[in-house]
C-alpha cells in the first residue's frame, strides 16, 4: 500500500512539473491568430489609418464567420505610429515579441515603412502594405523578402501621372515633392517615364514636412516654364501647396496633378474652398462610384455598413483605397495560412508567393504574388479622380 501511495505521489509530482513547464498545446491551438496593424491613427493621415483598419475588420469578420483559419479566429491588434518612423520601429519590435502574431498590416507613410525594414526582416515578420507606395519598400534588397503590397507602386505611379498630364495637354511639367524617401522614389519614377518620351521635367522643388508656404517654390517652377505641377505630398503639405497656388492671380494658377497621399487625412475639409479655385486631380486605385467589379463592391459595402453603420452611402467611405487594399490583403493572408497549414511566418511567407488566383475587390489577382513580384497592382489598376463639391472622390470621366 505504501508503495502504491508513493508511486501515485511521484506520478502526480511529474504531471505537475510537466504542466508548469509544458505549454498548453490545446490553448495555443485555440488562441486567436493575430494580425498587427502599424499605422498613423491620430495624426495627419489618421483618416487613411482608420480606413485601413475598417477594411481589415470587414475581411476578418467574413473569415471568422466562416470558421476562421485553421480552426482559429483572426484578431486585429492596432498600434499608432503617428507618422513617426521611430515609433513604427518600436511597434514592429513589439509585435515581434507578441505570441501568435503572423503578420503586420502597414499604414500610409513610406518613410516609416522604409525605416522598419531591418526589423521586419530580422524578425521574419510578414509586412502587408495597403498604402505606402515607395518603390524601395518592396524592392528592398532583403532575401527572402517579407514585404507584400496591394497598393500603388511609385515606379508605376510616376509614369501614370506624367502620362495623364501629357494626355491632358501639358508637356512642360514642374515637380513639387516632399523631401523624403517617398518623394525621391517619385522623382526617379517621373524622370524615367519622361525620359522614355524624350522629355524631362522643367524643374524640381523639394519641401520638408511642416513647411508653411510654397509660393516661392511654385513661382520658380512657373518661371522655368511649368504648365502643370505634379505634387507628391501628404494632407497637410498638400493643403499648403493648394493655398499657395490659390494665392496667385487667377490667370497664373497652374493645374496640380497629385499623388494620392493627400487623400489619407482631412484634406478636403481643410481645403474645400481653395479646391474650387484650381484644377486639382489625384491618383487612386478604387472608387465605389465606378468600381472595377460592381457586384463585389456592393457586397463589400453591405458588410462594411453592417460593421460601421455611421456610413450611409458607398461614396461616404473615407479614403476608400485603404479599405479596399486592406480587405484584399487580409483575405490573401488567410489563404496563405491555410495553404501553409501553419502560422509559422516563414512558411506563410512562402505560401503568399504561391497563391492561386484570388477574386478580390480590386481585381482578379492571377496570381497575387510570385517569388519575383511582391506588388499585386500595376498601372492598369490606377485611375485619376477629383473631389466634387461635397468631397466625394469621383473618377475624372464622371460628372
Amino acid at each position: 500500500m505504501r508503495f502504491i501511495l508513493k508511486t501515485l505521489f511521484l506520478v502526480t509530482l511529474i504531471m505537475g512539473i510537466s504542466a508548469i513547464h509544458t505549454p498548453d498545446v490545446r490553448a495555443q491551438q485555440s488562441a486567436p491568430i493575430i494580425v498587427g496593424m502599424d499605422a498613423d491613427m491620430s495624426s495627419g493621415t489618421a483618416e487613411g489609418g482608420e480606413s485601413i483598419r475598417r477594411g481589415a475588420m470587414v475581411a476578418i469578420q467574413e473569415i471568422n464567420d466562416n470558421g476562421g483559419v485553421l480552426g482559429r479566429m483572426l484578431e486585429l491588434v492596432v498600434r499608432d505610429h503617428r507618422g513617426n518612423p521611430a515609433r513604427g520601429k518600436d511597434n514592429i519590435l513589439e509585435f515581434a515579441s507578441m505570441e501568435n502574431v503572423v503578420a503586420v498590416l502597414g499604414g500610409v507613410h513610406t518613410p516609416v515603412a522604409l525605416h522598419e525594414l531591418p526589423e521586419i526582416h530580422d524578425n521574419q515578420m510578414i509586412y502587408l502594405g495597403p498604402w505606402a507606395a515607395g518603390t524601395p519598400i518592396v524592392d528592398n534588397g532583403f532575401t527572402p523578402n517579407y514585404v507584400f503590397r496591394v497598393s500603388v507602386r511609385d515606379a508605376f505611379a510616376g509614369g501614370f501621372m506624367a502620362n495623364y498630364a501629357i494626355e491632358s495637354g501639358y508637356e512642360k511639367l514642374g515637380l513639387l515633392f516632399e523631401r523624403t524617401g517617398w518623394g525621391r522614389s517619385n522623382d526617379a519614377a517621373v524622370r524615367a517615364a519622361l525620359s522614355e518620351l524624350g522629355m524631362e521635367p522643367v524643374g524640381l522643388e523639394w519641401f520638408n514636412w511642416g513647411v508653411e508656404n510654397l509660393s516661392n517654390e511654385i513661382e520658380r517652377l512657373h518661371e522655368q516654364g511649368a504648365e502643370a505641377i505634379i505634387l507628391v505630398a501628404n494632407p497637410r503639405e498638400g493643403g499648403i501647396a493648394v493655398s499657395s497656388m490659390v494665392s496667385r492671380q487667377k490667370e497664373m494658377r497652374l493645374p496640380i496633378i497629385s499623388h494620392w497621399g493627400i487623400s489619407g487625412g482631412d484634406f478636403f475639409a481643410d481645403n474645400k474652398d481653395n479646391l474650387r479655385e484650381i484644377d486639382f486631380s489625384f491618383l487612386q486605385t478604387f472608387s465605389f462610384l465606378s468600381p472595377p467589379i460592381p457586384d463585389r463592391a456592393q457586397k463589400f459595402f453591405a458588410a462594411y455598413q453592417q460593421q460601421f453603420p455611421d456610413t450611409k452611402r458607398p461614396e461616404d467611405v473615407q479614403s476608400p483605397v485603404g479599405a479596399a487594399h486592406a480587405y484584399d490583403l487580409i483575405h490573401m493572408l488567410a489563404r496563405a495560412i491555410t495553404r501553409a497549414d501553419t502560422t509559422e511566418r516563414s512558411k506563410v511567407r512562402d505560401a503568399l508567393e504561391n497563391l492561386d488566383m484570388y477574386a478580390g475587390l480590386i481585381k482578379d489577382y492571377n496570381p497575387p504574388f510570385t517569388p519575383d513580384r511582391h506588388d499585386a497592382l500595376n498601372s492598369d489598376n490606377f485611375i485619376m479622380t477629383r473631389f466634387d463639391d461635397s468631397g466625394v472622390i469621383r473618377p475624372v470621366d464622371m460628372k
